[in-house]
């Protein structure tokens, strides 16, 4: 059982403690984070020409539309702009830049009706980011860039939070999917045969939680949060982005969420950079991420996190 939490005025420390219990957390459109909605929506507007982002897809042949994603989504995620502002997002929403390290902000597309689901435009079966290598200890950041409603959103399924799935994580390693499979993202238009690791069991999708929150506003949730892309029937294109986090004295404590299935290798680790300067966690750490922790009970996990 989560909560959703919203404007809470908890202490970082206190709500990366719920956040590792599986709790989710809602904050209103903020400063900078309405700066940074304007800025994207200013990058992608340029990419569209005259079309309207959001029913761009309508005028446009899927083969158009992929290429057009495969050269806005590098320029998004490497723009210097956001480097400046996911501190300031960071900033005003409690979290210390000094202790607090980010990787790069990517954006998101969700068609509707099954217009472009795979590669560059991946429509995400129900999974945690803990499969894809993420360590225990990382959060996610999820915030819409154009508002959007529960048909276009994301599908959480807490009842797995403390619940394992059968799923092919021990086939993935991230430095491999790196090398080989990230960058030919694009090439994957009618389906998708990058491996990647999914449920091997049936998954029951409802109950569900949708969290429908404004442009602008953000959403905070545990890496081993199961969670997927609603099926978008709603006409228009969701535009959302996502960033996540580390806080350095969970990092080097190995403090997290619990490991209910994951055996994945290799580390997200290094892609974090530190929210004062952007220095990288140091190797020695990150070496030892590069394998699976062991899975453990959630009580004890909850009962170290409560302490930090």
């Amino acid at each position: 059982m989560s909560s959703v939490l919203v404007e809470s005025t908890l202490s970082d420390d206190e709500r990366r403690t719920k956040l590792y219990q599986g709790d989710l957390f809602v904050y209103a459109p903020r400063p900078a984070t309405r700066e940074f909605v304007e800025f994207s929506r200013g990058l992608i507007r340029e990419a569209f020409g005259s079309l309207d982002p959001e029913t761009a897809q309508y005028h446009m042949p899927v083969e158009e539309y992929a290429a057009l994603l495969a050269e806005l989504k590098p320029r998004f995620i490497h723009h210097p702009t956001f480097k400046e502002l996911l501190p300031a997002i960071l900033a005003e929403h409690g979290a210390d830049p000094a202790k607090t390290y980010f990787d790069v902000p990517r954006l998101r597309t969700s068609t509707s009706d099954d217009y472009l689901t795979s590669g560059i435009a991946y429509a995400f079966h129900p999974h945690r980011d803990t499969w894809y290598s993420a360590p225990f200890c990382q959060l996610n950041w999820w915030m819409p860039i154009f508002d959007i409603v529960p048909e276009n959103g994301l599908a959480f399924h807490p009842r797995y939070f403390s619940q394992g799935v059968k799923n092919g994580s021990r086939d993935y390693d991230y430095d491999e999917w790196n090398a080989k499979s990230r960058a030919d993202a694009a090439k994957h238009i009618k389906s998708d045969t990058r491996k990647q690791p999914k449920p091997e069991e049936e998954v029951e999708i409802f109950p569900q939680t949708r969290v429908v929150a404004p442009s602008g506003g953000m959403l905070i949730f545990s890496a081993a949060q199961l969670h997927s892309s609603v099926p978008n029937d709603s006409g228009r294109t969701r535009f959302s982005m996502d960033f996540r986090t580390v806080h350095v004295d969970d990092v080097v404590n190995h403090i997290g969420a619990p490991n209910v299935d994951s055996e994945c290798t290799g580390t997200t680790m290094r892609d974090y950079l530190r929210g004062t300067d952007l220095t990288r966690i140091p190797e020695d750490i990150c070496l030892s991420y590069d394998t699976a922790p062991p899975r453990e009970d959630a009580v004890l996990v909850f009962s170290q996190a409560s302490s930090a």
